[in-house]
């Protein structure tokens, strides 16, 4: 995956924090910010690659603190907090133009980021995102599954992903341990911000919602809340897929993504 650059950015209320950022791709083409889930950096590096040699573009992947056996600082807590680094991090790297694409709980970090309404974003996807509560459609509740269970939730078709985590080096054991207590700390058993549906309404961004048909995480119906609440969003179902369709079916969503286009103002992707 590229190279992979470690940044120092300066938050007003943290202070300075260290990010790893893996880039791929054409470093003078249109820059695409890639957000990963609670799987990890790995759940989007190979879709990253695939992208940017498809379409010439610039991918950055950054590694959330506390994830991928990185440091958390104490005080970053919240989803929020972490759109506010990714935000500083935009800043720091001088980036215009830039589409954010997030899965899972990168796309509820996405939809923080597209609040901040920094002039340097220009786009949103959303691929299977969590954030928002929808009544009767609940966040399936990953910390109450075995991870059996969460590839069956995970995948249209879990055989070619499923793995028993028990066979993993001591090192991947740690490093997945420590995945899920990020994502305890950043996201809290529920996964959702019950102001978060209500505050999209603001957004005056570009944004395509994907969703996979066969998601046991987060269903369909919450996809379209999801769309719904974001003025002007579009909706796009990928069929045969589930939660994770970067890694599912990744032609899928770079031919979703390419392609789609807002006729009333400007497209996503050029």
């Amino acid at each position: 995956m590229g190279t992979t650059t470690r940044y120092t950015v300066s938050l007003d209320e943290l202070g300075p924090v260290e990010v790893s950022v893996a880039g791929c791709g054409d470093g003078d083409g249109q820059p695409f910010l890639l957000l990963h889930g609670g799987a990890g950096p790995q759940s989007v590096t190979g879709f990253a690659e695939k992208f940017a040699a498809a379409h010439d573009v610039r991918v950055l992947v950054p590694t959330h603190p506390g994830f991928g056996g990185t440091e958390r600082p104490e005080a970053l807590t919240s989803v929020s907090g972490l759109a506010t680094l990714y935000d500083a991090l935009l800043d720091h790297l001088a980036l215009t133009d830039v589409t954010v694409i997030g899965n899972s709980i990168g796309g509820w970090i996405t939809a923080e980021i597209a609040l901040l309404k920094s002039p340097r974003v220009s786009g949103i996807v959303l691929i299977d995102a969590v954030g928002i509560e929808v009544p009767g459609h609940p966040v399936a509740d990953f910390f109450a599954l075995s991870m059996d269970e969460v590839f069956g939730l995970t995948f249209h078709n879990p055989e070619p992903f499923r793995i028993d985590p028990t066979t993993l080096p001591p090192a991947a054991q740690a490093i997945a341990a420590g995945n899920r207590t990020a994502i305890a700390v950043y996201a809290g058993s529920a996964m959702a911000d019950p102001t978060l549906a209500a505050r999209l309404a603001s957004l005056e961004i570009p944004t395509l919602v994907l969703w996979g048909e066969s998601d046991g995480i987060v269903d369909i119906d919450y996809g379209h809340a999801y769309a719904a609440a974001i003025p002007g969003a579009q909706f796009h179902l990928l069929p045969e897929t589930g939660h994770s369709p970067q890694l599912e079916t990744p032609d899928q969503v770079i031919h979703a993504i390419w392609d789609s286009t807002d006729t009333d103002s400007a497209t996503l992707t050029r």
